[in-house]
């Protein structure tokens, strides 16, 4: 008995659609698989601009075709529920506009994301689209959103002119409500546009702190300080005050070293050894920028020293604490050597000149009134 009523079921014309529009889908999807793994083979075969593009092709294919797919298997759906008359004339509309819809957004999708990873993807091969991206992306978003959702309201047989003359109206109330997220927005396109930092230059605030730039988005700016956390700024605060770009107009810096020596030294002797050790530094560490000449200028008699400053150069500024440490290690053992002497910070009294200051103040006190 259970037999007979399997065989009357899989001989039904319900099953055999279900099973058909079943084995549509996997088919389909197979077919998408094979047309994705096509494209990456080429994208592999070529490494010119049309590999990238392939790339490309497949990160944003690969939604819009499953979209596509359920859109045939629901338009199949439709006839089916059409030819047998199982559905009335509402559900059958219904589904016709989702079938509509679902179209568009399909498009709009595959749109959107072509121009996005297309951004991600050529990024790294231009500085305005690497500090524009994330601004290009959203905004490219937000308009293809809604033209999407107008031209859907439009196939829907709704009329988008009066929502069109709408927009006049409200978007001055908009505007005002949104202030703040505007200006953000509008300092963000000013940083991206001027270029007065970009992503991953080490910048110092106003406030005093110091880091690289991870992000210039459509509000705000993130900055990785040196203790690896994040400061997030809003754009319009960032655009409006004063900083130091430590990577422009080139990353490489001067690294001022202050040293003193004692008054007995021979500055000539103290200013070829600092030379020396500020060559050799320059040419053997990982940080020093070897074409660079070094100098020394002595500029202060201070109170126990002879002080004067050695000019280093560093390929960036985060170095600068690496190539200083070693220059300073190398040149205390060359004084050392040489015997020229590092003084403590001390106040030196002369006892003669003292001595004869206070007899000529105790004879003017012992001096008789005329």
């Amino acid at each position: 008995m259970y037999v007979d009523e399997f065989k009357a079921l899989f001989q039904s014309q319900h099953t055999i659609t279900a099973l058909s529009l079943l084995s549509a889908l996997v088919l389909l999807f197979v077919a998408k698989r094979l047309i994705l793994v096509r494209l990456t083979e080429k994208a592999r075969s070529q490494e010119s601009g049309m590999g990238s593009f392939y790339r490309v092709l497949v990160l944003a294919l690969d939604a819009p075709l499953s979209i596509i797919i359920f859109i045939f298997i629901l338009w199949m759906g439709r006839n089916v529920l059409e030819w047998f008359a199982l559905a009335n004339d509402t559900v059958l509309t219904v589904i016709s506009h989702i079938v509509k819809a679902s179209l568009i957004i399909a498009l709009f999708v595959f749109v959107e994301r072509l121009f996005t990873y297309s951004i991600i993807r050529y990024q790294s091969r231009s500085t305005l689209v690497k500090n524009s991206s994330s601004i290009a992306s959203g905004a490219i978003r937000a308009l293809l959103a809604c033209l999407a959702l107008l031209i859907i309201l439009g196939t829907m047989g709704i009329s988008v002119t009066p929502i069109i003359a709408s927009l006049g109206i409200t978007s001055l109330a908009v505007a005002l409500a949104l202030q703040p997220t505007l200006e953000n927005f509008f300092s963000g396109i000013q940083l991206v546009m001027d270029k007065p930092i970009r992503i991953g230059d080490f910048i110092e605030l106003d406030s005093g702190e110091q880091g690289f730039v991870e992000k210039i988005g459509w509000r705000s700016t993130w900055i990785r300080m040196l203790p690896n956390n994040i400061v997030i700024m809003p754009n319009s605060k960032l655009s409006n005050s004063k900083l130091i770009n430590y990577y422009y107009p080139e990353r490489e810096l001067s690294v001022p070293v202050e040293v003193g020596v004692h008054y007995d030294s021979d500055l000539e002797k103290v200013e070829a050894i600092c030379l020396e050790v500020a060559e050799y530094i320059l040419k053997h560490h990982h940080y020093g920028v070897d074409t660079y000449e070094p100098f020394v200028l002595f500029h202060t008699f201070d109170n126990s020293s002879i002080n004067l400053t050695v000019m280093l150069r560093t390929k960036e500024y985060f170095n600068r604490f690496f190539i200083k440490s070693a220059f300073m290690k190398m040149l205390k053992k060359r004084f050392d050597e040489e015997g020229i002497v590092i003084p403590f910070p001390i106040t030196a009294l002369n006892l003669d000149q003292e001595g004869a200051a206070a007899i000529i103040q105790k004879a003017k006190r012992e001096e008789p009134a005329a």
